[in-house]
């Protein structure tokens, strides 16, 4: 049956996901440690031709005139290839979460466990992040799961070669068949059959642009972890200091604004309007950022767009930033909940109150005090990588690590208990 709806070559993948999953999950920590610091060690050695096959990469997707944010999102550099190969190490330093329990004892004398266990078999369905193939393969190692990845078009050149190696590395150190595995066919029809392999896959994660994310989402039969689009916000209050909000703006939107901890609105409050948002407005025009902007804003920054209400909803993964004056804390906080993706928000503020106010009602993954909303990463949170960050409530929420790649189980302890 299978076989008439799906090609062979899903299927093996398939098939050597769920038998590597089903070793995987009774290997033991230095084992996968040991593979995890080999897989760190290859890439480093085949250093030169990652690099090669990620020029092609870069020089195909500035022919097919791809934005320069998401170029850059694309391009490794020696310097990148260490840093993913630091970040594999990181992960070696990290708690193996696998095995972790609570025990206790019931009234009859029934011994009671709950332990975590990996979830199995992860699909990552990604786009033009070739460290993203490095960070999951890590992650999903180290917790136990075998990974099928399938990465965009984009970064197929780099994806192929960076699969090969650390999958190489990961069986040279005992790690079973099947424990990574890249799809190389990057059409949009092999997306909708891998979302649908249930009785391979346990959970796919989709992580990229709002169109990927929705395609997932809508059309898996497999459970999906949902990662979330960035229309970050950042407000900033009355009695903010300058000097911590110009950067911390300036950072939150141009430090990588092809990403998803991005910042893409600015809230001002009225109070300051006057006297924040010229010196805002230069700092942005230094870093080349297009301010699109209320009424108000464009009033006190004459060469601000108009913005429209499309530009409130928009996430722009580029040089560009909407900005609106609002009245107090009450507007901004009704923005963000109208607008917001529930990724990360920012306030930037002196007065406590107002501060432990926005962080306790403000619905969103990560809220920040004072801080860039590009925090929002599982390296910076101590979890070594992500797996992607969940902008949903079940069954994780903010940046995923090798615990939120893992379930449990109880185990049960008798001496002829029987029901009475």
């Amino acid at each position: 049956m299978f076989m008439s709806e799906f090609d062979s070559v899903l299927l093996n993948i398939g098939l050597n996901a769920k038998n590597a999953a089903r070793k995987l999950g009774y290997i033991g920590t230095a084992a996968k440690n040991e593979a995890l610091t080999e897989m760190a060690n290859a890439l480093i050695l085949h250093e030169e031709e990652i690099l090669q096959a990620n020029s092609r990469d870069i020089v195909a997707a500035e022919k097919k005139g791809i934005k320069k944010s998401l170029v850059n999102r694309l391009r490794l550099s020696s310097e990148g290839i260490h840093q993913i190969s630091e970040a594999l190490l990181d992960v070696v330093h990290l708690a193996d979460p696998v095995g972790e329990g609570e025990f206790w004892t019931r009234p009859n004398g029934l011994r009671m466990q709950k332990m975590r266990v990996p979830l199995g078999v992860v699909a990552m369905i990604y786009e033009a992040r070739p460290n993203v193939t490095v960070d999951a393969a890590a992650l999903c190692l180290k917790s136990g799961n075998a990974v099928i990845l399938r990465g965009g078009s984009e970064a197929i050149e780099s994806n192929k070669v960076l699969a090969r190696v650390i999958a190489k590395a990961a069986e040279s150190k005992g790690m079973p068949v099947g424990t990574i595995q890249l799809v190389e066919e990057t059409s949009h029809e092999w997306v909708h059959q891998i979302i649908k392999m249930n009785q391979y896959i346990d959970v796919v994660i989709p992580r990229g642009g709002e169109g990927l994310i929705k395609t997932v989402v809508q059309n898996a039969t497999v459970p999906v972890i949902e990662t979330g689009t960035g229309i970050c916000h950042a407000y900033v209050e009355k009695e903010a200091d300058i000097k911590k909000a110009i950067p911390i703006v300036i950072n939150s939107k141009t430090q990588k604004p092809g990403v998803c901890n991005a910042l893409e609105t600015l809230l001002v409050d009225q109070c300051i309007a006057e006297s924040f948002l010229p010196l805002m407005g230069e700092e942005l025009e230094k870093h080349n950022v297009e301010i699109r902007g209320c009424a108000e804003t464009c009033r006190i920054l004459p060469y601000a767009v108009p913005a429209t209400e499309e530009d409130w909803a928009t996430e722009y993964l580029d040089l560009i930033i909407s900005v609106r004056v609002v009245k107090n804390v009450d507007e901004a906080m009704d923005h963000i909940y109208q607008y917001s993706t529930k990724h990360s928000e920012t306030i930037i503020t002196e007065n406590y109150s107002i501060a432990q106010r926005f962080q306790r009602e403000v619905d969103a993954a990560a809220v920040y005090v004072n801080a860039s909303t590009r925090f929002t990463d599982g390296g910076r949170f101590g979890f070594g990588a992500e797996i992607g960050i969940s902008t949903q409530k079940l069954h994780a929420r903010g940046p995923m690590g090798l615990k939120e790649l893992t379930t449990v189980k109880y185990l049960i302890y008798g001496d002829g208990h029987i029901v009475p």
